[in-house]
């Protein structure tokens, strides 16, 4: 090597020139030892020089290697192309290795392993490591080069010397490091090192103290722990210890690093490039140690308090404790270390890995070599992410018998193939409630042989399991690791029964034979497709976790995906609330008051919170309680030791500092009665007083301004003494009153209240604070006007790295223009109307750009408001324009992630001031963060704040859905969307039904968020957490059993909603065609009881909600086996299904709505469409409006009634179990049944008594699905019956 110390490169602090002289080349077969134009010698020159490295077109995957002589800090890399030639690399891997055997491949911050090469033979490309390699041997591995011309390459590579203190341990020993006193006390310490493990189990690091503090870092899994307790006892003893655990696939025998940095209570824990920030548990401030720290293992098992966990296998460098290098001491034999079998060189394992790249493709064959003893055996290590997989396969000398070893559904699982119609199978685990997975990215030991009449399998340490044989068995002439090839007649007997194995494998032996991968890999051994060669490519995509909210992450090898039950959010990544911002938003979907969930920040960190929404003013009111809403009566209290309330909302400090910030005026009562109490003493120093949201003390109270030490009556000059500003200052024996309303909501809620002058003789106070009130959303018409294309809005900078949802309302009359746009050096975002009626969304995260466009049948410049929502991800990317088709599209698996951003976020325009926007654009959201465009209009020349027109306010002129149309002298509302009616879609549709009536409604098209594009498990996967309904309609009725809706499809998924025989609600869900459907029940009380009951029903994902009237908002999980609301049994809820199908139903049904379809609606208004089938003799009713005017009640009343029903529901939920699970799958609804009463609907007259069993048969056949080959059957025997067929 020659070291150039004559400058400092912006690359590294030294660089490092490879020549011919350093003697440091490795090409990747002897045969390319020689360049073509240069035929006796091989010339690796400078990137300034001539020459360069071309291998033979006969090559199979060549790479280029280099021998450092010695571990170097590498900080960069360039490459050129061979030197006058048409020959470069245009993409290249970059490997490392500390012996030239196992390597690793490098990944720069995003996780993207290919690096940029060149564009021609002449150009230099730099890469600066986002992070430096520690290591001796570079290898580069062409991907992709010159169509036009080979592989060519000159390559210089960029770092410093790097030195290093090693230690190995072999599995039995360790280093003490003793202090100078007995015990030693820290409030701050900071230790680093790096390790590379040759197992996934070990131990670090271990102290520990007498009064219970310790200090354990430790190999879990091939994750690492933390383990650390501050004084407390409790948890010295107990086996609750909770650890912090950071990293993954640390057993991968290279370098990884390790720093605690712990200041008190607080801990930073770094592994390689992540962080995890915690605070320890325990009632110190200081670790405190006693005597020594051990580091390796833990020297003596049986020693109190200590885990007993297996010492550490490996190396361990650069080990600094506090500033202490401990292996420095320990080489030079200082006293206060002692190193039990400790080596000062690092050991070179011969562990190396192969990894099957394709799931479709990769396969290795090896030859079968005798053995002596007869049979065979078969051996070797697998890990990989994929729950199914051929791991071993091979022709069985008796044919066509055949042998195959597979991962299915996580478990391994060996069959014998006798026929090609019988087999037999044993799998791992069977009986054994705790066999684990072999899919979590684990090295796992697989042994396979046959002996005298049985063929043994074992896992691991797990018992074997054995077939027996009829004959002796010998394998083949070949066994196919990892899949088979193309079939072809060299190649008989081996076919993938459902996907080839996708992971890495080392440690092969057949019969006790190890087999040298080398040699297959120079082509000298066996056969292989789509392998790569001396490095395990497993990558953890969970770490990072990438999934928001909470999300669990699960992975395949080439994906992840995460599980959003519970969380409350939905969408690839978890970034989507499934609510509501706002009442103001519920109530413009055509909901009434109840209680709901709103998630006042969208999308943002601060979760959803539950409400109650008063609907019944023209102002929605938006209500939250707290913990003390009764008059509290208070004496007494001094100011020296005053009484004391702090109040406890529903919502968190931050939810409802966003909530307030959001609505346009809240308030809160504050009820205040006083004898002989005052407020403030004659000098005006108050005596009593509140705090707000942020803390501060609040001495003004209920209808006056702040600042002003006074109460309401001074402000309306009706005080009992108007010498004083509140009637309790006059301090009389009577009761007076200073009862008002806080308004000022910068201020609101109340967060405490202290009373100070209740210790007289008959002197005592009575309060009460009120719910938090507030009403509007100043998001939902803030507005802009553009009335220049030159013009924009400018803000900050988008945080978006990682996900970004973009949202607004537009309208225009301009055929073209930018709505939003931000830029980085290379990187970009944009939505914009790029012709009169198409929306893209374009952006660049360093893969090219990626343009998603959504096409209107219709064209969006016709001065209409128009919803757009944007979404990119580090999964997928979506574009959604009003309810046209979502646009998706998957990010590439390998892809870079982070969106780059350093401009200002223009809005309305760009920073070229070309393309501007021109027209109106409303309610821009981004990231769950609202963007006050009329604030930042108005000191901006060419826009205006607001927009005019009759459907720009907050007037809510349409309702329930309804949209508002501009027209020339005034607007109408489109209520086409709603299920109400009327010129402000607020009039019920209501029908009455008959026992012969039903209303049959065929979706034209599939939703796309139901779509189920794809069988492969990853897709509907996927598909299932998009998949969503919205339900909502009104019914009263005195029969029960009733069916009320029911959706279904010709795939056997459906969802019914019927009453059952004691007229309790049922809901069933079946939308796993192998599996039983999910039932539930929200209360165990009749609604058959003429009375009007609103359901709604909304499901994202797995998660279902549920409310009835105004009550409490019922969830219910499809996946669990866990909670329902009550009980339902299944073969009695399966007689009342029927029963409901077979009864009808008699009653009148109001406002029905399926997402965006009102089939009740279209019934009534369409009868002769195609979509719409009625059935039977339906009757136009009132009886939602009469109902609705009948059972009014105050909002006091209702509050306290679903508070009251809140909690006893709550209570008996946790005590419910289901019987009936289910799996959720992407749907296709194509058939929405109003009141399907499906012997009327299979037959037109009435049938016999003696026909009933049959017609609820039937019912089940073809409504719910049970038993799809009798519905095919039927469809097809009897067209005329199944006219839904």
């Amino acid at each position: 090597i020659l070291l150039c110390l004559d400058y400092l490169s912006v690359w590294g602090c030294v660089r490092v020139c490879l020549s011919i002289y350093s003697c440091c080349v490795t090409p990747s077969h002897a045969r390319s030892l020689f360049a073509p134009s240069c035929p006796e010698m091989f010339f690796l020159s400078l990137v300034s020089g001539a020459g360069g490295w071309s291998p033979q077109v006969t090559d199979r995957q060549p790479w280029l290697q280099l021998d450092l002589r010695d571990r170097m800090e590498v900080t960069a890399v360039a490459t050129q192309g061979r030197f006058g030639s048409s020959d470069w690399v245009s993409g290249y891997l970059l490997l490392f290795s500390d012996t030239g055997l196992a390597w690793k491949q490098y990944r720069q911050e995003d996780g993207v392993g290919r690096f940029v090469g060149n564009v021609n033979a002449d150009g230099v490309v730099h890469h600066k490591l986002s992070h430096s390699i520690r290591s001796r041997f570079l290898r580069f591995v062409p991907l992709d080069w010159n169509p036009s011309g080979w592989v060519g390459l000159r390559v210089e590579v960029y770092g410093c010397a790097y030195k290093s203190y090693v230690a190995d341990f072999d599995g039995r020993s360790s280093l003490l490091y003793r202090f100078n006193q007995k015990s030693m006390s820290t409030v701050k310490d900071v230790i680093s090192l790096r390790f590379k493990s040759r197992q996934a189990e070990g131990v670090l690091l271990h102290g520990e103290g007498q009064r219970g503090d310790y200090i354990t870092l430790e190999l879990h899994r091939g994750r690492l722990a933390l383990y650390l307790n501050l004084d407390d006892t409790r948890l010295r003893f107990s086996s609750g210890r909770v650890a912090v655990t950071l990293g993954s696939l640390l057993d991968d025998q290279h370098w990884h690093s390790v720093l605690i940095e712990r200041f008190n209570k607080q801990v930073n824990l770094t592994v390689d490039t992540h962080t995890q920030h915690f605070r320890t548990k325990g009632e110190g401030d200081s670790l405190e140690v006693d005597y020594e720290l051990s580091f390796g293992g833990i020297p003596l098992p049986g020693k109190p308090g200590t885990f007993l966990r297996k010492n550490f296998h490996g190396c361990i460098e650069n080990l600094y404790y506090n500033g202490i290098n401990i292996i420095d001491l320990a080489k030079r034999r200082k006293p206060q270390i002692y190193s039990g079998n400790v080596t000062f060189s690092c050991s070179q394992p011969q562990l190396v890995s192969t990894t099957f790249l394709s799931s479709s493709s990769s396969f290795l064959s090896l030859p079968a070599t005798p053995s002596a003893s007869g049979g065979f055996t078969v051996r070797f290590q697998f890990r990989t992410w994929n729950p199914d997989g051929l791991l071993l396969s091979t022709q069985l000398s008796l044919e066509p018998q055949r042998l195959e070893l597979q991962i299915s559904n996580s478990r391994l699982r060996l069959t014998h193939h006798t026929s090609a119609q019988q087999k037999e199978e044993v799998s791992t685990g069977e009986g054994q409630t705790n066999s684990h997975r072999v899919n979590d990215g684990l090295w796992h030991t697989v042994s396979l042989g046959s002996r005298s009449l049985q063929v043994t399998m074992t896992l691991d340490s797990e018992p074997s399991s054995t077939i027996e044989l009829a004959d002796h068995m010998d394998a083949g002439d070949n066994l196919y690791f990892g899949g088979c090839p193309s079939l072809s007649p060299a190649d008989p007997g081996c076919e993938n029964p459902m996907l080839a194995f996708q992971g890495c494998m080392r440690l092969i032996s057949i019969n006790s034979q190890p087999m040298d991968l080398n040699l297959v890999q120079q082509g000298r051994l066996g056969k292989y497709k789509e392998l790569q060669f001396d490095t395990c490519g497993i990558h953890d995509r969970c770490l990072p976790n990438f999934c928001e909210h909470g999300g669990q992450c699960s992975q395949s090898w080439n994906t992840f995906y995460c599980d959003c039950s519970g969380t409350g959010y939905a969408g690839a990544t978890c970034h989507n609330s499934i609510y509501e911002a706002s009442c103001e938003a519920y109530r413009l979907t055509g909901s009434s008051s109840g209680y709901f969930s709103i998630d006042p920040d969208g999308s943002g960190p601060l979760g959803a919170t539950q409400v109650f929404c008063n609907m019944t003013e023209d102002k929605v009111w938006t209500v939250v309680t707290h913990n003390s809403t009764d008059p509290v009566r208070v004496q007494g209290s001094t100011l020296q030791k005053p009484y004391v309330m702090k109040f406890n909302y529903s919502a968190s400090p931050e939810q409802l500092m966003a909530l307030v910030a959001g609505s346009e005026q809240c308030q809160q009562e504050v009820v205040y009665s006083c004898r002989k109490s005052r407020l403030f003493n004659t000098w005006g120093d108050p005596l009593s007083w509140w705090v707000d949201q942020g803390g501060e003390r609040r001495t003004y109270w209920g209808g006056f301004l702040p600042g002003v030490q006074q109460c309401s009556c001074s402000l309306e000059e009706n005080c009992m003494d108007m010498n004083y500003f509140c009637n309790c200052d006059a301090n009389t024996d009577s009761w007076a009153n200073d009862t008002g309303v806080l308004s000022y909501k910068e201020h609101l809620p109340v967060s405490e209240i202290v009373i100070g002058d209740t210790n007289r003789t008959g002197s005592e106070a009575l309060y009460r604070i009120g719910p938090l009130r507030c009403y509007g959303d100043k998001s939902v018409w803030n507005a802009a006007s553009f009335y220049q294309e030159s013009s924009y809005l400018h803000f900050p900078t988008l945080q978006a790295e990682l996900s970004a949802d973009i949202s607004f309302y537009f309208k225009t009359s301009v055929p073209s223009g930018v709505f939003l746009e931000d830029l980085g050096l290379k990187d970009f975002i944009r939505v914009e109307l790029s012709s009169p009626s198409v929306v893209t969304f374009s952006f660049d995260v360093g893969n090219g750009g990626v343009v998603l466009a959504v096409k209107s049948h219709v064209p969006l410049n016709d001065r209409q408001w128009h919803y757009v929502r944007a979404e990119r991800n580090v999964k997928e990317a979506s574009l959604q324009v009003d309810q046209l088709p979502l646009r998706f599209l998957e990010a590439p698996s390998d892809g870079h992630l982070r969106l780059r951003l350093n401009s200002q976020l223009f809005v309305g325009g760009t920073a070229a001031r070309q393309r501007g926007f021109m027209g109106c654009i409303r309610t821009l959201n981004i990231n769950g963060m609202t963007f006050n465009l009329e604030e930042r209009a108005k000191m901006t020349p060419g826009v205006s704040a607001g927009c005019p027109g009759h459907c720009s306010g907050s007037s809510s002129l349409c309702h329930n859905r309804g949209r508002c149309i501009e027209k020339n002298s005034g607007y109408v509302c489109d209520c086409s969307q709603s299920a109400y009616g009327g010129p402000s879609c607020k009039e019920e549709v209501s029908v009455s039904f008959d026992r012969e009536s039903s209303v049959t409604y065929t979706f034209q098209e599939p939703f796309s968020v139901m779509q189920n594009r794809s069988s492969q498990a990853s897709r509907v996967y996927r598909e299932s957490t998009r998949a969503r309904e919205n339900m909502a309609f009104s019914f009263m009725t005195t029969q029960s059993p009733a069916m009320l809706l029911t959706v279904s499809t010709f795939s056997q998924q459906y969802i019914a909603v019927i009453l059952a025989l004691n007229g309790s609600l049922q809901i069933w869900y079946r939308l796993h065609v192998y599996r039983k459907p999910d039932v539930f029940s929200p209360s165990p009380s009749s609604l058959a009881d003429g009375r009007l009951h609103r359901i709604r029903i909304h499901r994202q994902g797995k998660d279902v909600y549920l409310q009835v009237s105004n009550g409490y908002m019922y969830k219910r999980n499809l996946f669990s086996c866990g909670i329902t609301f009550f009980p339902v049994r299944d073969y009695t809820a399966l007689t009342e299904v029927m029963q409901a199908g077979s009864k009808g139903f008699i009653g009148c049904l109001s406002s029905v709505q399926f997402n965006h379809v009102a089939p009740l609606k279209a019934a009534l208004l369409n009868r002769g469409s195609s979509l719409v089938s009625v059935r039977g003799h339906l009757v136009e009713s009132n009886c939602g409006v009469l109902a609705d005017s009948t059972t009014s009640h105050p909002l006091s009343d209702q509050a306290a009634k679903a508070n009251k029903d809140k909690e006893q529901q709550g209570n008996d939920t946790r005590h419910d179990s289901a019987v009936i699970g289910g799996v959720v799958t992407a749907v296709v609804f194509i058939t929405l049944c109003v009141v399907v009463v499906m012997t009327r609907f299979l037959y037109q007259h009435r049938q016999a008594q003696r026909d009933a069993s049959i017609k609820e048969k039937e019912f089940l056949i073809h409504m719910l699905g049970w038993i799809v080959l009798l519905q095919e059957r039927e469809c097809k025997n009897n067209p005329a019956n199944w006219n839904i067929c």
